[in-house]
């Protein structure tokens, strides 16, 4: 308060020597009309402070771009339950699915930026979909940087190569040969265009001379589905979505995409060990955004929560044991990632020649 009377003699002194005085009663009106203004910059200087600081007065919502069941769906559900207990107030998930997860993104892009609807992107929304559909000469309904700031990488995973348990083959090769014998027979799940499981399988099929047909769903969990039912002969699902089944032995894991062995599968070679796939790497990752021009202060407030969550053991060997990598860096750190993704991604999405079917 003295600083704001100090500024406010000020200013009258200014206003004094500036204008002539027309005497006391316009001195008088004068003083009053500058208080006054003081006064309304102190209270709205006062009442953003106490907005951010009592930020989140209500449930937060964070939308998943795809149906339950699926990694994103897996790693939202693991961090929202612990920022609910941080924030004492309840964090929604919402899983709006479609069209590669372009209808959650779009959504979000388009909410208030208040801090009170997240994102949980993927490197599909996030990195793939942008050249993949300039690619194709159409227009993605956002922009993965202009339309969003981003907040913190949550968590990285590697994806893995599973058939169902019935198909005669238990290695990489085994697989290529089968594929080579049966041209356009074989079926390739995948959970929507656009999505790092489309784009492994992409990359798989350009490397190895290998045709199969791409069925993408809405979701991993469907896709998985499918596969167990063995509608569909293989997928390149990330890593948690998939484990379940690999551990009950529904599923059999043929790679990882990753350069190097995950540890929650320690026995499944790397593409690169399969099939002398040099440099094969397609790990996929999980990270929240909010819509561009929310505060910098939520923005803030939102990384270190998530950052502290994810270092403490508890949460970590929980995201390891869906052979997740917890993260938890910066929004600049992030925002420096997504745009190195981009770029990786589009040379990806040249070489293999992918399209949006």
């Amino acid at each position: 308060m003295l600083q704001t009377f100090r500024t406010v003699r000020i200013l009258s002194n200014r206003s004094h020597e500036a204008v002539p005085d027309d005497g006391p009663g316009d001195m008088h009106m004068r003083f009053r009309s500058l208080l006054a203004a003081a006064f309304g910059v102190a209270a709205l200087l006062a009442s953003t402070q106490v907005h951010a600081q009592a930020w989140p007065s209500k449930p937060v919502r964070i939308v998943v771009p795809f149906p339950p069941g699926g990694t994103t769906d897996i790693v939202a559900r693991l961090l929202g339950v612990e920022l609910g207990k941080a924030w004492s107030q309840p964090v929604v998930i919402e899983n709006r699915g479609g069209a590669g997860g372009n209808i959650g993104a779009e959504a979000v892009a388009k909410s208030a930026p208040d801090g009170y609807t997240l994102l949980m992107a993927t490197v599909g929304t996030h990195s793939i979909n942008l050249p993949l559909f300039e690619a194709n000469k159409q227009r993605l309904p956002y922009h993965p940087l202009n339309d969003f700031v981003a907040i913190t990488n949550v968590a990285a995973v590697p994806n893995v190569m599973v058939v169902p348990a019935a198909l005669p083959v238990n290695t990489v090769q085994e697989f290529i040969a089968l594929a080579r014998s049966k041209p356009g027979s074989l079926n390739m799940a995948s959970s929507g265009n656009g999505t790092s499981i489309h784009l492994t399988g992409e990359l798989f099929k350009s490397l190895t001379k290998t045709h199969m047909v791409h069925l993408p769903y809405r979701g991993s969990a469907p896709a998985v589905q499918d596969l167990l039912a063995g509608n569909t002969q293989v997928m390149f699902d990330n890593l948690p979505s998939a484990l379940p089944h690999i551990r009950s032995g529904r599923l059999k894991a043929l790679a990882v995409t990753s350069t190097q062995r995950s540890a929650a599968l320690p026995d499944v070679p790397t593409m690169e060990q399969a099939a002398s796939l040099k440099g094969f790497d397609a790990s996929a990752w999980f990270g929240l955004l909010a819509p561009a021009g929310t505060p910098g202060e939520i923005v803030a407030k939102v990384q270190q929560d998530v950052a502290r969550i994810l270092a403490t053991p508890e949460m970590r060997e929980r995201f390891a044991a869906q052979g997740a990598v917890p993260v938890g860096d910066t929004p600049a750190q992030f925002t420096a990632f997504i745009k190195a993704e981009i770029d990786k991604w589009t040379k990806v999405v040249k070489f293999s020649g992918a399209r949006v079917d």
